[in-house]
């Protein structure tokens, strides 16, 4: 490798691996400010198609990652609290959101950029406070993305001078279609259209492309971006994740097609933006991906609903909703009819009851099976079972304020504490769940022996458990009798488990570590059964 070639690859791989921590070391530092406020901004204000838009653009503004917001929007869709509709809006204002950063490089502030790193760097390390340091990523991050793009111009200098590099270029003017591949291609391989963009917007300022070769490209790079996140989708087994995914990459295919038939005079149009307001160049390639964005969203827009039945045709199925809130607590029945709202609560009881048996279930065919997509639910049901648990707590403490009758004010005490039953049999599940991770991490293996004895175990606490939801259905107390009676069985089971694995691991069957691991995992299903019963006995004493 000649002594030029090796100083252009090093300083531009630098300068784009500078680029790329940047961009994420900013975005990090926003999200720290930010707090936990992107998933309740998406939760909680996308109920209407344009908010969903305008709550996209926002979240993406401030974690500076349009994949981040979606892989937020695909668990929320995951876990039942969005539509596929809301989603796909997100999608578009995720699109317009991430033009953010073409405008930040288009200031063209790199001269700047040493002295915003360095104040960046004194707010992280002269002070302990946690806004300053958090500010001070954001400081860092803004001057390293300014110093990389200044060394990768500086890297790509001498290219434009070279024939075989010039011939691409051409190729790129003379065919749209081939700005597009090279666009897409160049953002799969970076994994970053922030960068490919940026490397557009230095060869456009060093006149290296003229402006109608340089769109096609800017059009590749949503795309690429748009396959990258539909990868990491597919990576999973959501029907949801797929199909945000893939109204992700139909969303910029068509936007993409429909420029490139009216690009003439969309070039025309950016040129005499770029003339009328003195336009930079850098800054003419940002105009131009934020009005791409913003022009195929308004185009888009009314036809959502297309895009949901075609992405439901593409990817047929459905996903097991997790339900992750409650749905009957009424806080207009509090004061008008304090029993009416006890009642819902029952309701809502059963309801986070049905929801542990299912984290239960998950987390042993997680132990079987060790499939990541089951970790990744059991994580959902988790946060699912405490937000039951939480707006559960504050409905009743809303309750307790009311004048209730002394029977009324015990059933409400009662339900409160069998409440936090539920929650830890949930906890039980999740406990399960880490340990699976630990032995993978340790890659300890079970025999089918011991495998058998969890199953057993389970199939006692899930029968226990679908016993106690039938009889609070039913109010049938004969059910609740013989599954308390039947809890008294996982003892047994747990002595008899712990008794044969001893065996096995002197015989030597079973690797002593994986043995310890085993004896902590059959404890959860005595627990489980201890907390179903105390929910059982409430039950039979007339309380539930």
């Amino acid at each position: 490798m000649s002594a030029l070639w090796q100083e252009i690859l090093f300083s531009f791989l630098g300068g784009l691996g500078l680029f790329l921590f940047s961009i994420k070391y900013m975005g990090d530092g926003l999200q720290l400010i930010a707090g936990d406020k992107m998933r309740y901004v998406l939760d909680k204000y996308t109920s209407k198609p344009l908010m969903a838009v305008l709550a996209g653009i926002i979240v993406t503004i401030l974690i500076q990652s349009s994949t981040g917001t979606i892989v937020i929007t695909i668990s929320l869709v995951g876990a039942g609290l969005l539509k596929t509709k809301q989603a796909i809006a997100i999608v578009m204002g995720s699109n317009i959101g991430t033009t953010l950063t073409s405008f930040i490089i288009g200031f063209n502030i790199s001269k700047y950029s040493l002295p915003l790193i360095f104040i960046g760097a004194a707010f992280l390390f002269f002070t302990r406070a946690k806004l300053i340091n958090n500010i001070g990523r954001v400081i860092f991050g803004f001057g390293g993305i300014f110093y990389a793009l200044k060394m990768m111009s500086t890297a790509m200098g001498p290219m434009k001078d070279m024939a075989w590099f010039q011939n691409i270029l051409i190729h790129i003017d003379d065919s749209s279609w081939v700005g597009v591949g090279v666009g897409t291609l160049l953002t799969l391989l970076i994994q970053s259209s922030a960068a490919t963009i940026a490397i557009l917007q230095n060869l456009y300022a060093d006149a290296a492309l003229n402006l109608n070769g340089a769109l096609p490209v800017l059009f590749g790079d949503n795309i690429g971006t748009a396959i990258t996140t539909a990868a990491l989708a597919m990576v999973g087994s959501n029907i949801a994740a797929k199909r945000v995914a893939a109204s992700h990459v139909l969303f910029n295919v068509i936007g993409t097609i429909i420029c490139l038939i009216v690009l003439a005079p969309y070039t025309a149009f950016i040129s005499y933006l770029e003339t009328t307001f003195g336009l930079n160049p850098k800054m003419t390639i940002a105009t131009a991906h934020g009005t791409f964005n913003i022009l195929n969203t308004i185009l888009q827009f009314p036809f959502i609903w297309l895009l949901v039945i075609v992405v439901t045709k593409l990817i047929p199925g459905e996903d097991e909703q997790i339900k992750y809130s409650t749905q009957y607590l009424d806080k207009s029945l509090i004061s008008s009819a304090p029993a009416v709202a006890l009642g819902q609560v029952q309701k809502e009881f059963i309801e986070m009851l049905i929801l542990s048996k299912k984290s239960l279930r998950n987390a042993v065919e997680y132990f079987m099976t060790r499939e990541e997509a089951l970790n990744e639910k059991g994580e959902t049901y988790e946060e699912a079972i405490n937000n039951f648990d939480e707006q559960m707590t504050d409905y009743l403490t809303l309750l307790f304020r009311e004048k209730l009758s002394p029977k009324e004010g015990q059933a409400a005490s009662i339900l409160l504490d069998a409440t936090r039953d539920i929650e830890r049999i949930g906890d039980h599940a999740r406990d399960i769940v880490t340990s699976v991770n630990y032995q993978i991490k340790k890659k300890l293996k079970f025999s089918d022996d011991a495998k058998a004895e969890v199953q057993e175990m389970y199939e006692l606490c899930n029968d226990i458990i679908l016993k106690t939801i039938k009889s609070l259905e039913e109010n049938n107390i004969a059910i609740a009798g013989a599954a308390l009676a039947a809890c008294e069985n996982i003892y047994a089971l747990e002595k008899a488990a712990r008794k044969k694995h001893t065996k096995r691991m002197k015989d030597g069957d079973c690797e002593i570590p994986a043995g310890v691991v085993y004896m902590d995992l059959i404890q959860h299903f005595t627990r489980v059964c201890e907390h179903a019963r105390n929910i059982l006995e409430k039950e039979i004493q007339g309380n539930i």
